[in-house]
């Protein structure tokens, strides 16, 4: 018997691009209309020229504009192709607040944001999955797929564009609490060191301290203090990759179960008290919708994990 197809597109659709879904790029604006599809799917059909905009090819990173006329191919994908096939994980019930033009979620650690470098399907997928019928969703911000927390999501573009003005101009408040290797020596202390990307062996993504680098501002604070470790507030100025992980290393506080940057002694010990994963969570946002001139304010609590190993902390 023959493998039934996982995704089956099988007409051509010629699409107008509308001002909502202008700006965006065009493997984004594909996805919404090829839900399920593989990122590494979408990115072969737009290298071999079957995706036309104006009847002209157009790289990845083209960005629609509207009235553009998007031709999208037929797409028929086997589930033997795509080497696993999206589980249905639903996130409806980690919603913390939503109006007509975002949400907030409390992403769970250990899923990507997106689908890529490997993995079929992520927070974004999953979403557009549960929501069908929705015309409009894409990524605000970006977390990392070990960080839980607040993740903000745009279901208008204008939106999407007014938040992420806001997060050039650092005007969208962004707070994490995060358990470090050692006692807090002292109080608040504001991290300035630029980072840089680099890419090591086996093309690992590596960030390190480097003043070539980009600027980077992180604001620590300790809350508690336990006799191996400290949980702290971390307020970001910036938004670098791995930032607060770096940085953290970078002062002598590597981050609990961080197992590229952290100290593999300390995530022993944290691991024989029940942590399996990083501990970073980002348990705070706020920033405005400027349709309405509503400030969003959005606090996402730690999950049961994170409070039990908390909790192990203050008992020794």
């Amino acid at each position: 018997m023959s493998q039934e197809p996982a995704y089956n597109f099988p007409k051509v659709r010629q699409v107008n691009v509308t001002e909502e879904e202008a700006g965006q790029r065009i493997d984004n604006f594909l996805a919404r209309y090829l839900k399920g599809v593989p990122k590494s799917h979408i990115y072969r059909i737009i290298r071999r020229g079957e995706v036309r905009v104006n009847s002209g090819r157009k790289r990845a990173r083209y960005k629609v504009c509207a009235g553009d006329t998007v031709r999208i191919p037929p797409v028929r994908v086997s589930a033997a192709s795509t080497g696993k096939v999206s589980p249905g994980l639903s996130l409806e019930d980690r919603i913390l607040y939503e109006n007509s033009r975002c949400l907030v979620l409390n992403k769970p650690s250990g899923i990507a944001v997106h689908g890529g470098s490997g993995l079929s399907y992520g927070v974004i997928e999953a979403m557009r999955a549960g929501r069908p019928q929705a015309p409009y969703l894409e990524l605000a911000h970006r977390l990392d797929r070990g960080t839980s927390g607040c993740l903000v999501l745009a279901k208008r573009r204008s939106f999407l564009r007014a938040f992420q003005e806001q997060l050039r101009q650092g005007e969208v408040v962004k707070h994490y609490l995060a358990l470090v290797s050692g006692t807090w020596d002292g109080g608040k202390q504001t991290v300035m060191a630029p980072l840089r990307k680099n890419l090591l062996r086996g093309g690992e993504r590596m960030v390190t301290v480097d003043e070539s680098g980009k600027e980077a501002i992180s604001i620590f604070k300790p809350v508690t203090c336990f006799r191996e470790a400290t949980l702290v507030e971390v307020e970001l100025k910036t938004g670098r990759t791995h930032q607060i992980r770096v940085h953290g290393a970078h002062i002598g506080h590597p981050l609990a179960g961080d197992e590229k940057y952290g100290d593999p002694a300390f995530n022993q010990t944290m691991k024989r008290l029940g942590l399996r994963r990083m501990l970073l969570h980002a348990h705070y946002i706020e920033y405005a919708d400027t349709a309405n001139g509503e400030k969003v304010t959005v606090s996402a609590p730690l999950d049961g994990e994170l409070k039990a190993v908390i909790d192990q902390l203050e008992s020794t």
